[in-house]
């Protein structure tokens, strides 16, 4: 899983994730990506899934870069506890998602392999995503 080793905080407001992304939208490393058509949050585990399942696609040909990182916490209060008593404790990250946001970077790789794990990486995380590639 990835999240931060250490934070200035245990406990953050969720924040609104609406809007669309000013920077982190052009590919900086590979020659393909995964851009986020909406705007939402991303858990940890989606994270590595989506990574794993697009480094067997390419049978660890080539290379991918994570440009998501999840460091917001998130709390859940215990089920059958009554209202009150302050805010739950941590269980999970999740990084904010902007629309036209870059997830991932790929490089190494033809355009049609680089397409079909696009595609199933895409069916992991829970946004709607479409392939880009440097031009």
């Amino acid at each position: 899983m990835l999240y931060p080793k250490r934070t200035k905080f245990r406990k953050y407001c969720k924040g609104r994730t609406k809007g669309i992304k000013v920077d982190g939208i052009k590919l900086s490393f590979g020659q393909f990506g995964i851009l986020a058509c909406e705007s939402g949050r991303i858990n940890s585990n989606t994270i590595e899934a989506a990574r794993r399942v697009m480094s067997r696609k390419l049978k660890r040909n080539g290379r991918i870069w994570v440009r998501v990182f999840a460091d917001i916490p998130i709390t859940k209060k215990p089920t059958e506890v009554r209202m009150g008593k302050g805010k739950g404790n941590p269980v999970g990250w999740v990084a904010k998602v902007a629309t036209g946001q870059v997830l991932f970077e790929m490089d190494g790789m033809s355009l049609s392999s680089a397409t079909q794990a696009t595609k199933l990486a895409g069916h992991k995380l829970n946004l709607l995503t479409k392939c880009i590639q440097w031009s």
